[in-house]
């Protein structure tokens, strides 16, 4: 078991907490033994937390991540049962990016702790026993925790929701701070704690929600932007012109702004809402190249939107894009609100949007039971309740299987005669054995019902015509998708349903675009306009893949290049 994080290190005492050197060995003897040598050198200025093993270990790093706490370094053995030490370090990696990381291996392992330093960028490993420590340990914790120092890493401090369980502004604004990996933490407004908090802001808890930033800063029913730029995320250009600007921050556009930033374009990512898109919303991926064990849309975000930063991509959030303009060389990108940014070349990989549910009484009580896409936020309110998911495709699966772990009972309401015709066969195989999960097929909800929330359903059998009303207070929809495309009208070519329309597609007729000026074709991922490309979901016959998007997104700056050699 891990040792349990002091007790006094609340969130509004972080600022103030010792710094943590976290150590896991599954061995209770070594494990205490370098505790021991640990605190007997760094004692007074660090709080050590040991662990025996990989799981218990994890928990405890989020139990500090949540209080805003610091960890400075993490010490792992190599052989652990369950989890060994690589293993354990990739997952820490999500959690602390910024600890140093140090493998304990024996002799016969240190093939495995040389590979690591690739997989889990591995500052150091430690051949055990590290016997005299005064010569083979301190010596290295030392320079790892200048490193530290020296390093970009002060304590998270935790944004404060005020809210309602059944305000639809409360959930977004959860559902906004965790898509962007703002840490916070919620308070009903109906608790004591709570309500302390609407009085010291001099609220009545008549407009909700109430967010209190670190500093203290009280902010009510936030608008994304105004929030985006209190907690921290960045919502101004640095600059006016840049090489490449993508639109839209889901798995292309993420994997654009790494691969054109990393070969070296000033690159600027926009986003109109958080980092990730519709595969940022997913409880579990688990078809993406590389990840045997299946990997949480969370988590794929996060790794990917850090690459880019640390290549140098800017990544604007909460900022709506309303318009594209050809000013001779440039691409004009305006924003909602007036201002504009130029580039060489634009990528638009703005993805696409869950179509809406249009029956009596959904669009009332969207955000009071009903949401779109996964809203992982509201997972744990689900507990023990029936809920109800709309759709047959891979996203309602994963959903599904998600909320399963919790919730009474899930049922997915599908249109369809069968889950065959859109959603993989190992995720059938998943919600066919779950022994929560129920399937009711040729179904559609023919409205929904409820004074201040979501209390009942009632769903049409579409062979049959009978209608039967249900008792619910959850219900996630996904039910295909439209692509966010409108602000392009009059600019840029799209077909019937609002998808861009790129290279073959543009002269499938044998004729070039009326407007197209160069005496080339478009290439593969270009649209009528020369110089503006498009990778992933927004485009016309595109796969729908995580990993199709990706590599759409790297492909595109490939011709990126290609277009400014020969401009």
């Amino acid at each position: 078991m891990a040792q349990a994080p002091d007790t006094a290190a609340t969130p509004d005492t972080a600022a103030t907490a010792r710094t943590v050197i976290l150590t896991v060995d599954d061995d209770p003897g070594v494990s205490r033994a370098v505790a021991r040598d640990l605190r007997r050198r760094y004692g007074q200025a660090h709080r050590v937390v040991r662990s025996e093993s990989g799981e218990s270990a994890l928990e405890a790093l989020r139990e500090l991540k949540l209080r805003g706490e610091a960890v400075a370094v993490i010490l792992a053995d190599y052989r652990m049962p369950r989890m060994n030490g690589i293993e354990f370090l990739e997952q820490a990696l999500d959690i602390y990016p910024g600890a140093r990381r140090v493998l304990l291996t024996a002799y016969a392992d240190t093939d495995a702790a040389i590979d690591a330093i690739n997989v889990v960028d591995l500052d150091h490993y430690l051949l055990k026993p590290w016997d005299p420590p005064e010569e083979k340990l301190y010596p290295v914790l030392d320079d790892l925790l200048e490193t530290w120092r020296a390093s970009e890493h002060r304590p998270v401090l935790i944004t404060k929701v005020v809210g309602h369980r059944w305000s639809a502004r409360s959930s977004d604004v959860r559902e906004f701070l965790a898509r962007n990996q703002v840490p916070y933490r919620w308070y009903s407004s109906d608790e004591p704690e709570g309500r302390r908090l609407l009085s010291a802001a001099g609220q009545d808890g008549l407009r909700l929600p109430l967010v209190v930033t670190p500093d203290g800063t009280a902010l009510v029913e936030p608008e994304d932007r105004e929030l985006a730029a209190q907690v921290g995320l960045a919502t101004t250009p640095t600059a006016d012109f840049y090489d490449l600007v993508v639109i839209g921050g889901g798995p292309a556009g993420l994997g654009a702004a790494v691969y054109g930033a990393s070969e070296g374009l000033r690159t600027v990512l926009v986003e109109r809402s958080a980092t990730g898109g519709q595969a940022g919303q997913s409880s579990r991926i688990e078809n993406y190249l590389g990840f045997p064990d299946g990997v949480s849309g969370a988590q794929l975000t996060d790794r990917a939107r850090r690459q880019a930063a640390k290549f140098g991509a800017e990544i604007l959030t909460a900022r709506e894009v309303t318009g594209l303009e050809v000013n001779g060389a440039a691409r004009v990108v305006r924003f909602s609100d007036g201002s504009a940014i130029a580039a060489h070349c634009v990528i638009l990989a703005t993805g696409v949007a869950y179509r809406r549910l249009e029956a009596p009484g959904v669009t009332e009580l969207t955000g009071c039971g009903v949401f779109y896409g996964s809203a992982l936020t509201e997972a744990a309110s689900c507990q023990n309740h029936d809920v109800y998911i709309v759709g047959g495709a891979n996203s309602a699966g994963q959903a599904a299987m998600y909320l399963s772990r919790g919730a009474k009972s899930v049922t997915l309401v599908v249109r369809g005669d069968s889950l065959s015709a859109s959603m993989s066969h190992y995720l059938i195989q998943q919600v066919t054995a779950a022994p929560t999960i129920s399937v009711r097929t040729n179904t559609v909800v023919e409205a929904a019902h409820g004074t201040h929330q979501l209390e009942r359903l009632a769903l049409r059998d579409t062979k049959t015509g009978h209608v039967e009303l249900v008792d619910a207070q959850w219900m996630f929809v996904f039910i295909g998708a439209a692509p966010l495309t409108d602000w392009l009208e009059g600019t840029v070519l799209r077909d019937s349903r609002g998808f861009i329309l790129t290279g073959p597609d543009l002269t499938a007729g044998g004729q070039l675009p009326a407007d197209w000026t160069l005496d080339r074709q478009p290439y593969h991922l270009e649209t009528n306009v020369p110089g503006v490309f498009v990778a992933g979901d927004a485009r016309a016959e595109s796969a729908k893949r995580v990993a199709s998007a990706v590599g759409e997104g790297a492909m595109a700056v490939m011709l990126v290049h290609r277009y400014l050699e020969q401009s």
